[in-house]
């Protein structure tokens, strides 16, 4: 019996880790408060790094993290930084770490402001999606102006690591734009 090839966008490897992020959740708009923060804060990680990297460590960060659950993040002492500065399961980088818990502290007050932080983020494209269709890797952009807007809004409430590729990352992370290619089975799915 043959095999069905299934078409992906280029940067998906053989791991079924990194297929099933591809296929399930890369892209796909997200609403939930703690899923946007972990993923803002995923993403800051990756500075440097590659996300294949940060997502094998994903379950260590949400351990590690109290399931990024900004509350009690916001509260961290200096004991539980120290502890985060030796666990081997997550990139130990006191300014990355520390940028968490900074984070924390915004993101509350991001919700605070604006009811929940999804209705704060998605109000950057307009509360839907943009659907992009490019055809090939290259022509994907590693910021965009709205990118750039996010970023320094961001910056002036506080967060750090959301420089403007960071943010594009985001993004498309969490589906406020569609990245995924035409030739993709995903790209295919939302155009349905």
């Amino acid at each position: 019996m043959k095999k069905e090839v299934v078409n992906r966008c280029g940067w998906v490897n053989h791991d079924p880790l990194y297929i099933d992020y591809h296929d399930h959740e890369w892209g796909v708009p997200v609403y939930d408060d703690r899923l946007l923060f972990e993923f803002l804060n995923l993403e800051g990680a990756q500075a440097g790094l590659s996300w294949y990297t940060i997502l094998k460590k994903r379950e260590n960060y949400k351990e590690a993290f109290d399931d990024f659950d900004a509350k009690k993040i916001a509260i961290y002492d200096d004991r539980k930084m120290e502890e985060l500065l030796h666990n081997e399961g997550i990139v130990r980088n006191k300014r990355k770490i520390d940028a968490v818990v900074t984070n924390a502290k915004a993101f509350l007050k991001v919700v605070e402001e604006f009811g929940s932080f999804s209705t704060y983020i998605w109000s950057f494209v307009d509360g839907k999606p943009i659907q992009h269709h490019f055809k090939d890797l290259s022509e994907v952009p590693a910021t965009t102006e709205i990118s750039e807007q996010l970023s320094k809004d961001l910056k002036k409430r506080s967060f750090k690591f959301v420089g403007p590729t960071i943010c594009y990352a985001f993004m498309q992370a969490v589906g406020m734009v569609n990245d995924h290619l035409t030739t993709c089975f995903c790209y295919q799915k939302t155009m349905s």
